[in-house]
């Protein structure tokens, strides 16, 4: 089956919003064995969304569209739907009494402008969104499906998963894609290369490498008549990569460094604090992100300077000996927070975050401390000199870092 993806909004254009939901609902199709063809943006502009949906209709299985389901004026997916079919849409009355209720829940009366989510065509019929007030539509005509997503992520994705994707399975029967995400960190992108090379230009399986944040991912795709025959196609691949790179491979699939962190220490029953300097707050930011961070996170300190550090605890005598960017103060930083907050492991980052050299030492230079006060990992990062990147990696290679000492833990 065919398809394409429309994210509807006239921010999207303007490049006030990033258009997410299109990346994460492709990443979806290959494994229901529905091949995208065509991704677009389009304005709030009737006439141009209403083409969009004949046009979609004529070229493609399945159109998904995100964005445009909300209250106001501009919010026009419904009404180009409608027009693209050539139906009139009515009212319908249970919509608007869960509507109702959904804001009397709290405390607040719906505004008459949210009446609108109510309507539907007689070729479409909702899809109960439970965390937003915004419904789906599901319309089908000659064989043609549009399925019709809110913007907002966490609705989106929610629908998507336990609603849409079910019911899209039930209905494809062509050939199945699985992939597979092995996620590596501590090896460049030519290495990872070189080292499994000879798996590199087969068809199916297909290898590709990509380098990320958080390291170098390598996607094993395969296709299969089921997802038993592809993911037998997929084993040998995912061995050989394991046997090879395997004290590199931290995560797997849609896995991300706090989760994989957090998982193992909610697993081991052991708690972290932190301690940053060059990374602004933005390691103890990618910690609380997890959902059960208050069971494992203590607490931390952002510091920018000796003084700062010195206040924290941090000895001055060794920022005095080798510099606040050094592998010495990330390790007493580390050591620190772990006693200061009572916590079973301490990690530490600090490293020159620009906008130019620190203590005579180049834009970049990070260094890394994870330490259960007996055993401590330590790691020298140098990046490229852009701050964005210092803030984003180095957290990331930090929590790594961390669930390497907690898995070694006992």
């Amino acid at each position: 089956m065919k398809a394409e993806i429309m994210g509807i909004g006239t921010e999207l254009l303007m490049g006030e919003l990033t258009d997410t939901n299109s990346s994460w609902i492709a990443s979806r199709l290959p494994a229901l064995g529905i091949e995208l063809q065509w991704v677009s943006i389009i304005g709030d502009d009737l006439p141009r969304l209403t083409e969009a949906f004949k046009r979609g209709m004529e070229r493609s299985d399945i159109i998904f569209s995100t964005g445009g389901l909300g209250p106001t004026q501009d919010d026009l997916t419904r009404e180009a739907v409608a027009a693209a079919f050539g139906e009139t849409p009515t009212i319908q009355q249970e919509v608007v009494d869960n509507l109702e209720r959904y804001f009397a829940a709290r405390g607040t009366p719906m505004p008459q402008h949210n009446i609108k989510q109510a309507n539907l065509i007689p070729s479409a019929r909702f899809v109960p969104n439970r965390n937003g007030t915004a419904p789906g539509w599901w319309a089908e005509r000659d064989g043609k499906i549009v399925i019709c997503l809110p913007g907002p992520p966490g609705e989106n994705q929610s629908m998507w998963e336990e609603q849409v994707e079910p019911q899209l399975a039930e209905l494809v029967n062509d050939e199945v894609t699985i992939t597979r995400n092995i996620k590596t960190m501590g090896l460049s992108e030519g290495a990872v290369d070189e080292i499994i090379s000879e798996f590199f230009g087969v068809d199916n399986p297909y290898l590709g490498i990509y380098s990320k944040a958080d390291g170098i991912h390598l996607r094993v795709i395969a296709r299969a008549r089921d997802s038993q025959s592809a993911q037998k196609m997929i084993m040998p691949v995912e061995q050989a990569i394991h046997d090879r790179l395997g004290e590199y491979i931290w995560g797997y699939d849609d896995e991300t460094p706090e989760q994989a962190a957090g998982k193992s220490l909610l697993e081991k029953g052991l708690s972290v604090a932190v301690m940053e300097m060059c990374t602004g707050g933005a390691l103890t930011n990618s910690i609380t992100d997890g959902p059960d961070s208050m069971s494992y996170f203590k607490g931390g300190n952002v510091a920018y300077d000796a003084a700062a550090l010195e206040a924290c605890g941090v000895p001055a005598e060794v920022m005095e000996k080798h510099g606040v960017v050094s592998q010495q103060t990330a390790n007493a930083m580390a050591d620190t927070v772990r006693r200061n907050l009572n916590a079973d492991l301490g990690v530490a980052v600090t490293g020159v975050p620009g906008p130019g050299e620190f203590e005579g030492k180049p834009l970049g230079l990070a260094y890394i401390s994870v330490t259960n006060g007996e055993k401590t990992r330590e790691m020298e990062m140098r990046l490229p000199p852009r701050r964005v990147t210092i803030k984003r990696r180095v957290p990331n290679q930090a929590l790594i870092e961390l669930r390497r000492l907690v898995e070694e833990t006992g």
